[in-house]
């Protein structure tokens, strides 16, 4: 009777201890999930400048605004509700910074 009275609550104790572990482990995924994500901005506003007329000046805008952002919106232009960031962001002169 001793026996299986302390078999249980052992029992009950490893049930509690791998349910705490669980959720411990669910926090930790969720936290890793909200964080942004890294992306070649590079390559990205290669992609979206690729048909501007000055190339080198759209990339520089481009790459400053995916490295504050991280978001580039796909295709060479528009699409600027995909990354409001960098929709949003703006020059001294209240013109639209990111191409």
């Amino acid at each position: 009777m001793a026996i299986s009275k302390t078999l249980m609550a052992s029992l009950l104790i490893s049930l509690l201890l791998m349910h705490l572990a669980k959720a411990n482990q669910v926090k930790n995924n969720v936290a890793q999930d909200s964080l942004p994500t890294k992306i070649d901005c590079g390559g990205a506003c290669a992609a979206r400048c690729q048909l501007s007329s000055r190339p080198n000046l759209c990339k520089r805008a481009c790459g400053t605004c995916c490295a504050r952002c991280s978001c580039v919106p796909p295709g060479t232009s528009g699409n600027l509700e995909v990354c409001p960031c960098y929709a949003n962001m703006t020059t001294h002169g209240n013109r639209r910074k990111c191409p």
